[in-house]
């Protein structure tokens, strides 16, 4: 079955996967090289496989899987503009030419310098033909393979950005509301205060709200981070304090997924520092140890020994940060002493690779 069963590809991109990555490569080299494994274990009617004709097999298997996929490569812009089932007919038909061409000059090669790697008893057309065939099968079951792979990361990019979506529509009314009973009222009492408020209201929003806005950074995180605190400020007054500690140098044109770290001050805040007759102390570390960028949030812990608050929005920032960095990123959260810690680890050697 071809890559044609599977999900259709979002509109205007290839839908045929792409072969010209070193790992997919990698994929298409193991499964030809699995391939002459099993053709060598396999009873095969009394013709004996020695070293040399193993390490000759699999010389003439990578080098196909290497011809193919870097076919494939150069034809894919070409290929995704056909019909689905015709393109990958056609695909697949072209391994198998690829490989009937190269089997049948390495027959005739072996045959005329006697070789003997190749039985006597098998023919041209039958070496050719069954070489073809099983291109082909490989070509196929790779090209699926790739296909499914490339469908299940497109739902999971689809995934953290609907969480992150979500996410949004959970901070708009919440923070909004409480902002503008606050800027309310500061109006009589101090219209300058509460002119500036919304000023920082409306940046907070464009920043963190506007529609289609692509990956943000680490600079665009903190600046978020600081219109965020100095509004809750103007709520909670002196019960609020905040202490950034920013240990240069720090990467702040590292990508990140947008809303990483003013989530975690907010739940901060509502969790700890709100439910504290005589508030608390945030304190926001940013600190690169090795090739690890850390982002630790601390808070006390409210009297009713809560436990830091909503674990949506961690989850949420702790899936796309696993998305866009890989398993080196990860989220970590503790109750210590009468506080709580979060604390987000991102590698600062993947500058640019957030997706």
């Amino acid at each position: 079955m071809g890559p044609a069963a599977a999900a259709p590809a979002r509109a205007g991109e290839p839908w045929l996967p792409d072969l010209c990555r070193l790992p997919r490569l990698a994929t298409m080299f193991g499964v030809a090289e699995l391939v002459v494994l099993v053709l060598a274990l396999a009873p095969d009617g009394g013709a004996h496989w020695n070293a040399q004709r193993f390490v000759s097999a699999s010389a003439f298997a990578l080098w196909l899987a290497l011809t193919i996929a870097v076919l494939l490569c150069v034809l894919r812009p070409w290929l995704s503009r056909l019909p689905m089932a015709l393109g990958t007919l056609a695909a697949v038909a072209s391994a198998a030419l690829v490989a009937w061409l190269g089997a049948a000059m390495i027959h005739v090669l072996d045959h005329s310098l006697a070789y003997g790697l190749i039985p006597r008893q098998v023919s041209l057309l039958q070496f050719a033909t069954g070489s073809a065939a099983i291109a082909a099968l490989i070509a196929a079951i790779v090209l699926r393979y790739l296909f499914v792979i490339d469908g299940w990361q497109a739902q999971v990019r689809a995934s953290a950005r609907a969480e992150a979506d979500a996410l949004q529509a959970r901070i708009k009314p919440h923070f909004l509301f409480n902002s503008m009973n606050t800027i309310a009222g500061l109006v009589r009492r101090d219209p300058v205060v509460a002119e500036r408020a919304v000023l920082d209201l409306s940046d907070l929003f464009r920043a963190a709200l506007g529609a289609g806005e692509s990956d943000s950074s680490l600079r665009e995180e903190v600046e978020l981070a600081e219109r965020y605190l100095a509004i809750e400020t103007l709520r909670l007054g002196t019960r609020l304090q905040v202490h950034w500690d920013r240990q240069e140098p720090l990467p702040w044109s590292l990508p990140l997924p947008r809303l990483v770290l003013q989530p975690l001050l907010e739940n901060a805040i509502i969790h700890g520092i709100a439910r504290l007759p005589r508030g608390g102390l945030v304190t926001i570390t940013l600190a690169v140890r090795g090739e690890l960028l850390h982002m630790h949030v601390e808070n006390p812990l409210a009297d009713d020994g809560g436990d830091g608050g909503a674990r949506h929005a961690q989850h949420s920032i702790g899936h796309r940060l696993a998305f866009a960095f890989g398993q080196r990123a990860r989220m970590t959260t503790r109750s210590q002493d009468g506080y709580y810690h979060c604390e987000l680890t991102v590698p600062v050697a993947a500058e640019g690779s957030a997706r």
